[in-house]
């Protein structure tokens, strides 16, 4: 008599049920987890504009180790990218510019950053207007000013 061996399963795998339920899961937490970060925006544009003057407070510092002095407000941002031709006229303008891409940066919502040199809070203003891109306002729309940076 011959043994009948029975073959057993042995490819492991998952049960429509266990899929389901870790979709489930996967739908709960995403639900959850999603509306809190999309809900912030406004905040990340915030941040970003506060990294923007930072470092175009940098790009104004080298301008003036080149230099001897920061560009007019005549001159503007622009004499970070471009050597000025009128007004005073730097000595030592860098090849190349003092801002990557060579351009300057529009804010966050798309507005030019106001810059004021020189300034009423130190030897330059450099200021984005918020969501509005008018002065003064509250939360979102509140001005962001390289003098109240820490």
């Amino acid at each position: 008599m011959k043994k009948i061996r029975q073959k057993k399963n042995t490819q492991a795998g998952f049960t429509l049920i266990e899929l389901m339920v870790v979709i489930i899961i996967l739908g709960v937490l995403a639900g959850l987890i999603i509306p809190r970060v999309m809900g912030r925006p406004d905040e990340a544009r915030q941040a970003k504009a506060k990294i923007q003057i930072e470092s175009i407070e940098s790009a104004l510092k080298l301008y003036k180790l080149d230099n001897g002095g920061y560009p007019t407000t005549e001159q503007g941002l622009h004499a970070l990218v471009e050597a000025p031709t009128a007004g005073n006229l730097p000595k030592n303008w860098r090849q190349g510019g003092y801002l990557e891409k060579d351009k300057v940066p529009k804010d966050p919502w798309g507005n030019e950053f106001v810059y004021v040199s020189p300034g009423s809070h130190g030897d330059f203003d450099l200021s984005c207007l918020g969501k509005d891109g008018e002065p003064g306002g509250e939360g979102v729309d509140k001005d962001i000013n390289n003098w109240e940076l820490e």
